[in-house]
């Protein structure tokens, strides 16, 4: 295959696709923004504290992210059973990630806004573009 005809892989054309991929799918972000800010909780208490996600998606999501190595699940043999969640140091490792992040939210997204408002006043792209 000569150059002109190789495929990039995502990992090629942007090296930062598979952090992206785990940290911000769906879910994710949320989970460990909470985890890392309120500390280890419960299902029920982690359930509440991110909003609208269903019991059956965040199950999903906390599999993932114990499998990932980015949260740790504790369970303690007791009556009733007791299980907790926290952010493994791997996904504290993230904390600045997302300080950042909420530092740009702060900076951009009224600007954002504005952009998007007068994008669409204007009727969008113009045709050809």
């Amino acid at each position: 295959m000569n150059s002109s005809t190789a495929r990039v892989t995502s990992e090629q054309a942007c090296p930062i696709a598979p952090v992206l991929d785990i940290v911000f799918s769906r879910w994710t972000t949320p989970i460990l923004w909470t985890l890392n800010e309120y500390g280890v909780q419960r299902f029920v208490q982690l359930h509440r504290n991110v909003g609208t996600i269903t019991a059956k998606v965040l199950t999903q999501r906390l599999r993932q992210l114990e499998r990932d190595g980015l949260v740790v699940r504790t369970y303690h043999p007791e009556i009733p059973p007791r299980v907790e969640y926290e952010i493994s140091e791997l996904g504290r490792s993230l904390a600045p990630l997302f300080a950042h992040l909420a530092d740009w939210s702060a900076d951009n997204l009224p600007r954002v806004e504005r952009a998007r408002q007068e994008f669409d006043g204007a009727g969008g792209p113009t045709v050809g573009h």
